[in-house]
């Protein structure tokens, strides 16, 4: 095996490095130092996130199990991108004097469930492609129960296990029936020999309602509110952005390789699943207080927008889709970075706590308008862009009452976003907020959010370059 194949892995080597670095380094630090660990964490998964845009080759490994291309690895820098900020918003959290013992397998499970993760989205058979997402699903419901002293977060993690593993059950089963139909595991052979066989529509109505849990599709979506509120913020921003991103991307690449010659009858569940997701989770966002129970809802809607870029199959879907993805990083974690820096310095995750604190916190205030603003695709923000291109590929293949309804429920998502901004802006406060500054590392991830949501939808070469990398594999 050439050497420059085994660089097909090294988002995968350099993630597992760097999990074991920060466990012998915490292991060995003494007590009164532990707290380095943060900044030791922070720059060692800084040079991992900057090392994977380094190009490799492209090809299979381990006899097609694992495939590797430029888009694959897109897409997971976009996921270490993401966690990357996450790790700037945890700071503040993380030195609280309750989790004084605890910092390091913080970071290390985090980097654990990216590195299933990194295996899902290159798997080339059904075997890696379920052992990635097992190792990135178990470790999650530890970071859901987080804080093991508080009822809720331990419910969370409960709720998380016991949802994950029935939804594996399922997801496994259809897979079976997949298996059973065609006699392969691997993507390539199944794409040669699927037919629209009875086994075969069974077995892939269970794999969309395994898959539909990872991303929170309606109705398959009923945990989701109560898991992003028991955990802690930090965690919930990233199971709103990260694990949801990364079941994104495996979803659509299977329906494209795997799925790609029954088209016709996914494409009608997916239509289905969309409008019914978008309208749920805009309508039950409209009736939250609770920050996170709000957040929570809002990803549900997003979600349904993302099967529109599905929906247009071929380079434009993938491309929207990927796209979307990378502008809801910045634009998600911008919104719960605020939340985040609001809780930890006073415990209020409610929208009416939020009531005048454009008076006493301004710049708080702005980049949450601006994260809310580009959720609801107002323009020139980057989500504009984004929802503008998953509109265009449902539009490409005809699906116009689709783009229809998806346009009239994102004007009900601008109903509800402006409430928020209402709250902060608007509405008055005998006491609201006092000022605080938020940890230096958060505003960091603040600048870096923001700045994104501007650039990236102005920035027309990342859509082109992502455009190019996935008309290669079609």
């Amino acid at each position: 095996m050439d050497f420059q194949y085994i660089l097909l892995l090294k988002h995968e080597i350099l993630l597992t490095l760097a999990a074991l670095i920060i466990l012998f380094v915490e292991l060995f630090l003494p007590q009164n130092k532990k707290r380095n660990v943060i900044n030791i964490s922070l720059i060692i998964f800084a040079i991992v996130a900057f090392a994977g845009f380094i190009p490799t080759a492209q090809g299979n490994l381990f006899g097609g199990s694992f495939q590797g291309s430029r888009l694959t690895d897109v897409m997971k820098d976009i996921l270490n991108l993401a966690v990357l900020i996450v790790f700037l918003q945890s700071t503040g959290y993380l030195k609280k004097s309750e989790n004084a013992d605890k910092m390091g397998e913080y970071f290390a499970l985090i980097i654990f469930t990216l590195i299933g993760m990194d295996f899902m989205i290159s798997a080339g058979d059904f075997i890696t492609f379920f052992i990635g997402l097992e190792t990135a699903s178990i470790p999650v419901a530890g970071l859901a129960a987080y804080d093991r002293y508080k009822r809720k977060s331990a419910e969370a993690g409960v709720k998380l296990i016991l949802l994950a593993s029935i939804s594996s059950g399922v997801l496994l089963f259809g897979l079976s029936m997949i298996y059973g139909a065609t006699g392969s595991i691997y993507f390539a052979d199944i794409a040669k020999n699927i037919t629209a066989s009875p086994l075969i529509i069974l077995g892939f109505i269970f794999f969309v309602s395994g898959m539909g849990f990872k991303l929170s599709l309606v109705p398959f979506h009923l945990w989701t509110a109560d898991v992003y509120e028991g955990s802690p913020m930090n965690i919930t921003a990233y199971l709103s952005v990260v694990s949801k991103g990364a079941a994104a991307f495996i979803f659509t690449i299977v329906l494209f390789t795997v799925f790609k010659n029954i088209t016709d009858l996914w494409e009608l569940v997916m239509y289905a699943l969309a409008v019914i997701t978008i309208t749920v989770g805009n309508l039950f966002a409209l009736r939250q207080d609770n920050i996170k129970r709000f957040l929570a809802f809002s990803s549900i809607a997003q979600v349904g927008f993302v099967l529109l870029g599905i929906m247009g199959t071929g380079a434009l879907g993938m491309t929207s889709v990927v796209y979307f993805m990378l502008v809801y990083v910045f634009t998600n974690l911008a919104a719960f970075g605020v939340a985040q820096a609001i809780y930890n310095q006073t415990g209020v995750e409610t929208i009416s706590g939020y009531k005048g604190l454009y008076k006493t916190n301004p710049k708080l205030s702005l980049v949450m308008m601006l994260a809310l603003f580009s959720l609801a695709g107002i323009p020139p923000l980057a989500g504009f862009f984004g929802k503008f291109f998953l509109f265009t590929s449902a539009a490409s293949h005809g699906y116009f009452i689709l783009v229809v309804i998806a346009a009239l429920n994102a004007t009900i998502s601008l109903y509800y976003y402006l409430l928020v901004v209402k709250a902060m802006f608007i509405d008055k406060n005998d006491k609201p907020i006092a000022f605080f500054k938020s940890s230096g590392l958060m505003r960091v991830s603040l600048f870096i959010t923001a700045l994104g949501i501007f650039v990236v939808g102005f920035a027309s070469g990342i859509f082109e370059y992502i455009m190019s990398i996935s008309s290669s594999i079609f």
